[in-house]
C-alpha cells in the first residue's frame, strides 16, 4: 500500500468480506460490540447482517443459547468467540472483593448452580439485595449490579436472554496462575486479533485501541504498554500521507478496485468504529450522537453511514413506522454522488434492509 486511496480500499475490503455464515463471520471477526438501543436494529445485528448470508434481525439472540458464542467485554460489550474469551480469563476473582461482597457473590453462585441457569428477578426475590449507587451516581438494583460483576469476573456466564434481559448460568474458567511466558503469548495474541478487526490502523490509533484492553484483562493492566511495542515491531506497517500504518504481518493488502455496492452500517461497524481513522480516510467527522441533546444533533439519533464504493458519502436514519421502514438520509456534498450507478445500488440496499428487518416497503 502506497497512498491513502489503498488504505481506504483495503479497509473496506477486508472488513466487508463476502457474506457467509454466522458462525463463519464470527470467527473471522473475533469481536462484534453490541448496543441494546434498535433503531432500526441493534448495533450487532447491523452488523451481521452485512457479513452474513440470509442474517435477519434478532438472528445472534435466538440462536446464541446453542452457539459458540459468548457475551463479554473485550475493548467494549459485545460477542466474543470462546477462544478469545480464554485468552482474556481468568480476571480477577471473587475472594479479591470486601468480605461482605464476596459472601453475597458466594451465596448467589451456589444459588445459580444449584437453579443451573436463573433470571435476575430470581436471585432478586431469593437475597433481595436492595440498592447501590451505581457510576452516574444514581441508585441501581444492586443484584443486578451484583450479577454484572460476577459475569465480568468470569464467575457466570450469559446462557440467554428473556425480553432483552440476560439470564446467567456458572462459568468456570479456572483460578491457576498465569506466568509471564504465557502472559506475554496471550497479549500478543489478544493484540493481533484486535488489529485484525480494525486494521489498517494509524499509529496513534493502534495505541489507543491496545489501550483499550484495559477492560478486556485488567489483571495485566501495566503489562499492555510493553505489548503495544512488540507489536508495533511485529506487524506490518508503512508510513503513508504522514501517518505510520498497521496491518497483520500475515496479509498482503490489495487494493483492488471498490464494488458498485451501497451499505448502511452500524455506528459500530469495524468499518468506522475508530473516529480518528474515520476523518483520515474519509475527510468528515462521523459522530454517534443517540446521547446528543436534539438541539445539538447534526446528523440523527442513530445515524447510520452511507458507504458507496470505498467512500463514506453521507448517512440514513432508518425507522419503522406503522410497519413499514422509512429512511432519511443526508449527504456529505449536501446531495447523493452523480454516478450512475448509485441510484439502483441504494435502492437495492433499502431492499436488503427491509428483508433483514421483516418490513414491507
Amino acid at each position: 500500500m502506497n497512498t491513502l486511496d489503498d488504505i481506504r480500499r483495503c479497509a473496506v475490503s477486508r472488513s466487508l468480506f463476502p457474506p457467509t455464515t454466522l458462525e463463519r463471520a464470527i470467527d473471522v471477526l473475533g469481536f462484534v460490540q453490541a448496543d441494546p438501543i434498535r433503531a432500526p436494529a441493534r448495533a450487532q445485528d447491523l452488523t451481521l447482517r452485512l457479513r452474513v448470508q440470509g442474517y435477519r434481525a434478532g438472528d445472534l439472540e435466538r440462536l446464541y443459547p446453542t452457539f459458540p458464542v459468548e457475551e463479554d467485554v473485550f475493548i467494549n460489550y459485545g460477542f466474543v468467540t470462546r477462544s478469545l474469551q480464554a485468552l482474556m480469563h481468568p480476571r480477577t476473582v471473587a475472594s479479591l472483593w470486601p468480605t461482605v461482597r464476596n459472601k453475597r457473590a458466594q451465596a448467589v453462585l451456589a444459588f445459580v448452580r444449584e437453579r443451573g441457569a436463573v433470571h435476575p428477578r430470581d436471585v432478586e426475590a431469593r437475597f433481595s439485595h436492595g440498592t447501590v449507587t451505581n457510576y452516574w451516581g444514581g441508585l441501581s438494583n444492586a443484584t443486578t449490579h451484583l450479577l454484572n460483576a460476577m459475569h465480568y469476573r468470569g464467575l457466570l456466564r450469559v446462557v440467554g436472554r428473556e425480553g432483552g434481559v440476560r439470564t446467567y448460568g456458572v462459568h468456570e474458567h479456572g483460578l491457576a496462575a498465569v506466568g509471564p511466558a504465557e502472559r506475554r503469548l496471550r497479549l500478543d495474541a489478544i493484540v493481533d486479533l484486535l488489529v485484525r478487526q480494525y486494521a489498517p490502523l494509524p499509529g496513534a490509533s493502534l495505541s489507543y485501541v491496545v489501550s483499550r484492553l484495559r477492560y478486556a484483562v485488567p489483571q495485566w493492566r501495566a503489562d499492555l504498554r510493553p505489548a503495544l511495542q512488540r507489536a508495533k515491531t511485529r506487524l506490518a506497517h508503512a508510513r503513508i500521507a504522514g501517518n505510520d500504518w498497521y496491518w497483520p504481518s500475515d496479509e498482503r493488502p490489495s487494493s483492488g478496485p471498490a464494488l458498485d455496492v451501497v451499505r448502511l452500517l452500524a455506528p459500530f461497524d469495524p468499518v468506522v468504529w475508530d473516529r480518528r481513522r474515520f476523518e483520515l480516510l474519509w475527510g468528515w467527522a462521523y459522530r454517534f450522537e443517540a446521547y446528543t441533546p436534539v438541539p445539538k444533533r447534526k446528523l440523527g439519533y442513530y445515524a447510520l453511514p452511507l458507504l458507496w464504493r470505498d467512500r463514506v458519502v453521507g448517512w440514513g436514519n432508518v425507522a419503522i413506522k406503522d410497519g413499514s421502514m422509512q429512511a432519511l438520509l443526508g449527504y456529505v456534498d449536501s446531495q447523493p454522488p452523480r454516478d450512475r450507478g448509485f441510484t439502483r445500488a441504494l435502492e437495492a440496499e433499502m431492499e436488503r434492509m427491509r428483508v433483514f428487518l421483516a418490513v414491507q416497503r
